[in-house]
């Protein structure tokens, strides 16, 4: 029987929205069809949970370290599964496991991509592990020049894995965002604009991540548009 993970932050992860790969075919277009919208009660949480954040300067990056969030892909909840490979299993449908991995590693799927709209098939290998990515929403830099330098070793680990903070996407667009925050980057599909600036805002107010006056100015304009 296969499990789905369904941790802490889900239902709002739900009401939004290595190793694996894809293989070269893609549909052009919004093949994800219509974007996800979140309701006016969680706009409304979300402009008084963003009223709440800490607007501070960026601090500098020194000392950021991808391994001082804890290895890769942990399997956090412990499952069997590690994170890459529980969050496919969330995000694609249509899946195909690895035999004897009790569903856990999977082979093939179809991504509806939330930042560009296309839909991707996705196939596990070594040359063509990269198309599709997990994103953190708020990137690990980003949280790291936010409040993230002072955590404990612990609470790194848990944002870098936890899934309200994690997407399947494009992988192309994912390097574009790269460690941007909101007043540099946004997705190229703009109907998912909204669903995307009110979960960054659930995750920095779930871990208490600062932001600065130019990404609050940012994430209050996506907003006034919700």
């Amino acid at each position: 029987m296969r499990v789905r993970v369904f941790m802490a932050g889900l239902a709002t992860v739900a009401a939004l929205a290595g190793c694996g790969g894809l293989d070269t075919a893609r549909s052009s277009g919004d093949g994800g069809g219509k974007a996800p919208k979140p309701d006016a009660s969680s706009v409304s949480e979300a402009r008084e949970k963003l009223d709440r954040l800490a607007v501070k300067g960026r601090a500098p990056k020194t000392g950021f370290d991808r391994d001082k969030f804890g290895p890769a892909w942990s399997d956090v909840d412990r499952n069997g599964c590690d994170t890459r490979n529980d969050i496919l299993k969330r995000d694609l449908e249509d899946e195909t496991f690895k035999a004897g991995t009790r569903d856990c590693i999977v082979l093939t799927g179809t991504l509806h991509d939330p930042y560009g709209g296309k839909t991707i098939k996705f196939r596990r290998g070594q040359d063509t592990s990269t198309a599709v990515q997990i994103d953190h929403l708020v990137p690990l830099s980003d949280a790291w020049q936010k409040g993230a330098q002072r955590w404990s070793a612990a609470k790194r680990k848990e944002f870098a894995n936890d899934p309200l903070n994690l997407l399947a996407v494009d992988g192309p667009l994912n390097g574009q965002k790269s460690d941007s925050d909101a007043a540099t980057w946004l997705p190229p599909r703009t109907s998912y604009r909204c669903a995307y600036i009110v979960r960054q805002i659930d995750v920095k107010a779930k871990y208490d991540v600062w932001v600065t006056s130019a990404e609050k100015a940012a994430m209050e304009g996506i907003l006034k548009k919700c």
